[in-house]
């Protein structure tokens, strides 16, 4: 049979292409193409290569699973309307579709009569059995009359005709009618994109062994792109590292580049064809945006062209703003630095200006430094007061790898401060000192009020690295000076500029030993980060694309930072309930934010390890110490007074082990070198405090002493400990100096004040004084009490058992868990039963009572539970009568007792 114009038929075009033989099934996509040949229409929509014909090849291959196997026909784009109907007859005929000869044929290659039309809708409606026809590449370039007479025979057809539509494009079929009556499948893009799982099974076709995270890192690449996927992986084949390969390949330089050229860009006419070469230098692009790369105004009409025909360009959530494919756009600027070399930063540097004019600062510094215009990025970051979003944010990374780049002779003031906070941001600090210098020889007192405190900002935070307080101390208080003299708003729509600073200022404290300076800042700190209930996200009212003044996503590394340090602060005081609360909302705000691995501290597990050592928890302690080194591990260098903690709390975990070498051996790693003497002497003191008791743990007082007169100082702990040595070494005499140059109880953490009670009634007991000796043993276990505290007595257990077995009166325990186990000890027996229980516990009284046990706060039960914190306070007035007692930790440990918990 021929055609109008007797030109013959190709047979090719009636064939389905035949299936690869590295198919991915995918028979979710293949359930749905059944499905939805039991309606008149089903649409196949997506880019060039996204598995479009394969996906339907395959299915019509097995027969698309319905009574008559299913007919194909390729349309091709310059298929007039008789032309392309005459293709349909003949597809029908070759099918075995018998027609009324009154159907007849098309006699012009221009068009059909409307009786036509009406006679082959008939013909179909009478067919005994629906036909499916698959119209492979039907498109929008096809002519309107072809689309309308489609609709017209589709539609009057009675359910005799069924159609499938591959196209790029939507159909200029009336989708809308076919949606709104529910007559339509639709397979999207979306749809069409590869899962991890396709992804794997084709790699596996190619006999290519790639890792999981190698898998994720190609799909990361291609997006799941059919085309690219395949065509990687066949390049793979060739690659004698397929790892290595998916890490490296370039778009540009591999067959990907030959198709994206040939089948998106040289489909498009030479306007549409610029306009891509140049709005591929941003990685989104606005009409307007686009207009200024171009000089002309039809951007907005161009661009929706693009991403109706899905052309490797999408809209982003219904905006105004598009991006274009990773790879296509990869190969464009390849392409374009090839066509125009020299126009690609030219380019780049008029969208940093028109970004920056539009208020997306992040933006329009990354294509500032992408054109190598250093003035301009940098100066948006220092007089916008975003310097710190180098050190904290969604967007550290990015800014941090932009300026990577950044030559050191780059003039002015703020390219050196930038400079200078790149370098400090990867802890670089002979880079950062040579950047501050370049930056110091251009400030001077007339020097904007931004640039001053961009100075004194990056000379705070340097100082957590050198550890000099003074220093730091100083910057600090320079930094609230010139933030003084700033507009307001600016300030505010940076919170992260603060609360950097303060957490830098508390961290200093804290390594020098200045606890009480050190809690001051970094209260302060969770304060400026809108403690630990913040949430990360954007102003609901801003465009997609735009950028809100503060990002609270940037305050999740200083506030984990802030309240990891104040709960190491808490710890050193002796206040376990305090620093256990900050270690867990430290724990928290990481979580919650998805903090990833290696911007995470440990700190949080280090506190929860020393809490529950001082209770004599030490599975727990173990526990909590392995992950905070496992997490220190993957995660920056850890400060140095988390570093003289860990090996702290790590020594006396051994200690309470029985494993004294071990003990004395972790204290040998995190001897301070580079530090300011301040913080030096107090990380030495604290190493050889902590050495001086493992050696007393195997007896060895001279070795005790020896290691504290190796790092003399007036600390408190210091002297504790010196005392502890002497007395065991049964010097009595220097010890009571010692214990008697302590300052008052208010000068005291509450560890060296439980310690120094039990050196004392140890003394009075040595001395025949049982009163003084009773005395001071029932202050130090009141003190310990407040805080559940046990450890203590563990350490010094057999002289405080034998002086409580000894004692004939009470010994005022305030029902705490220390005065129960004095008790226990002094009489031999459980202490005298409270009385029983009133009444019965309640689910959710035992519920509140369970979160009491885990040391958590009202508020933390009542969030814990999803009820008010009144309730709790309400369940708890119950139970407490319930128990017949006063206290919460009594209604635990008399839970305890009774075996409700």
């Amino acid at each position: 049979m021929a055609r109008p114009q007797c030109d013959p038929m190709l047979t090719a075009r009636f064939t389905a292409p035949a299936v690869p033989k590295t198919l991915v099934h995918r028979p979710e996509l293949l359930r749905r193409l059944t499905a939805g040949v039991q309606g008149p229409l089903t649409l196949i929509n997506g880019p060039a290569g996204s598995g479009k014909t394969v996906l339907t090849a395959h299915w019509a291959a097995a027969g698309g699973r319905a009574p008559r196997p299913p007919l194909w026909l390729t349309v091709e784009p310059d298929d007039a309307p008789g032309v392309f109907w005459a293709y349909v007859l003949e597809a029908l005929h070759r099918g075995g579709v018998e027609l009324p000869a009154a159907v007849g044929r098309p006699t012009r290659a221009e068009g059909v009569t409307q009786s036509f039309l009406v006679r082959l809708a008939a013909g179909l409606a009478e067919s005994a059995q629906p036909v499916v026809l698959v119209l492979d590449q039907f498109d929008t370039a096809q002519p309107p009359a072809m689309t309308e007479g489609l609709d017209f025979v589709l539609r009057h057809a009675a359910g005799g005709l069924r159609i499938v539509l591959t196209s790029r494009t939507d159909s200029l079929l009336p989708l809308h009618r076919y949606r709104a009556a529910g007559e339509i499948a639709e397979i999207r893009q979306a749809d069409l994109r590869f899962t991890h799982a396709d992804a794997e099974a084709l790699l596996g076709e190619h006999r290519l062994d790639l890792s999981q995270d190698g898998i994720r890192l190609l799909l990361q690449r291609t997006e799941g792109w059919a085309a690219g996927v395949r065509l990687c992986a066949l390049a793979m084949q060739r690659s004698p590292d397929p790892e290595a390969f998916v890490r490296q390949f370039a778009a540009d330089r591999t067959t990907i580049a030959d198709y994206l050229l040939g089948e998106v860009l040289d489909a498009q006419p030479p306007a549409t064809q610029d306009l891509l070469l140049r709005v591929c230098v941003t990685d989104r692009v606005h009409p307007d945006l686009a207009d200024a790369l171009t000089g002309r105004d039809d951007a907005a009409r161009t661009l929706a062209g693009l991403a109706r025909d899905n052309a490797f360009l999408e809209q982003i959530d219904a905006s105004a703003w598009y991006r274009l494919h990773p790879l296509f756009a990869e190969v464009l600027r390849a392409h374009l630095r090839q066509r125009h070399p020299g126009l690609e930063q030219q380019l780049q540097g008029r969208a940093a200006r028109w970004l920056a004019g539009t208020g997306r600062l992040t933006e329009a510094v990354l294509q500032g430094a992408a054109a190598g215009d250093w003035p301009f990025a940098a100066g948006q970051l220092v007089d916008a007061l975003a310097i710190g979003r180098l050190f904290t944010g969604l967007e550290s990374e990015q800014l941090n790898r932009a300026f990577a780049t950044l030559p050191a002779e780059a003039e002015g003031a703020a390219p050196a401060l930038v400079g200078a906070a790149a370098r400090l941001a990867v802890q670089d600090l002979p880079g950062y000192e040579d950047m501050v210098r370049r930056a110091d020889s251009h400030l001077g007192p007339r020097s904007g009020a931004a640039a001053r405190l961009s100075r004194a900002f990056l000379e705070v935070l340097a100082g957590r690295a050198t550890g000099d307080p003074a220093a730091t101390e100083r910057a600090a208080a320079d930094a609230e000076r010139v933030l003084g003299e700033l507009p307001a708003p600016l300030v505010a729509a940076h919170p992260e500029v603060r609360a950097l600073l303060l957490t830098a200022l508390g961290t200093v404290r804290l390594g020098a030993g200045r606890l009480d300076g050190a809690q001051s800042a970094l209260t302060a700190a969770v304060e400026a980060c809108g403690g630990p209930g913040t949430r990360p996200g954007t102003d609901p009212g801003c465009e997609p694309g735009t950028e809100p003044g503060s990002e609270p996503a940037a305050l999740y590394p200083p506030l984990c930072d802030a309240l990891g340090s104040l709960a190491l602060t808490e710890l050193m005081r002796g206040r376990l309930r305090q620093a256990a609360a900050h270690a867990r909302a430290s724990l928290a705000v990481a979580e919650q934010s998805a903090l990833p691995p290696g911007r995470r501290s440990g700190t949080g597990h280090l506190v929860l390890a020393g809490v529950a050592l001082e209770r004599d928890d030490l599975p727990a302690a173990r526990s909590h110490l392995d992950l905070a080194t496992a997490t220190a591990a993957a995660g920056p260098r850890p400060e140095p007074a988390v570093a003289v903690g860990a090996a702290v709390i790590g020594s006396r975990i051994a200690v309470a082990e029985g494993d004294v070498e071990a003990a004395l051996a972790v204290l040998t790693g995190p001897r301070p070198t580079g530090t300011a003497p301040a913080a030096r002497a107090w990380a030495v003191d604290e190493l050889a405090v902590a050495e001086s008791a493992a050696h007393l743990a195997r007896g060895d007082t001279a070795a005790a002493l020896r290691a504290l007169d190796a790092a003399p100082s007036g600390r408190p702990e210091h002297a504790l400990a010196r005392a502890r040595a002497l007395l065991a070494a049964g010097r009595a005499e220097p010890a009571v100096r010692e214990l008697a140059a302590l300052p008052a109880d208010d000068g005291l953490t509450l560890p060296v004040r439980v310690g120094a009670c039990l050196l004392r009634a140890r003394i009075a007991a040595a001395d025949g004084d049982t009163g003084a000796a009773r005395r001071r043993l029932a202050e130090a276990v009141e003190l310990a009490g407040q805080e559940e505290m046990r450890r203590p007595f563990a350490e010094c257990e057999p002289w405080v058992r034998r002086a409580l077995r000894e004692a004939t009166g009470p010994v005022p325990a305030g029902g705490s868990p220390a005065g129960r186990a004095a008790a226990d000890s002094r009489t031999g027996s459980p202490a005298e039963e409270p009385p029983p229980v009133v009444e019965a516990l309640s689910a959710r009284e035992t519920d509140v009572l369970r979160q009491a046990a885990r040391m958590l706060s009202t508020e933390e039960i009542a969030a814990e539970l999803y009820v008010s914190a009144n309730t709790v306070k309400t369940h708890l007035k119950s139970i407490y009568r319930k128990l017949g007692v006063t206290r919460r930790s009594d209604a635990v440990h008399r839970a305890q007792d009774l075996g409700l918990l």
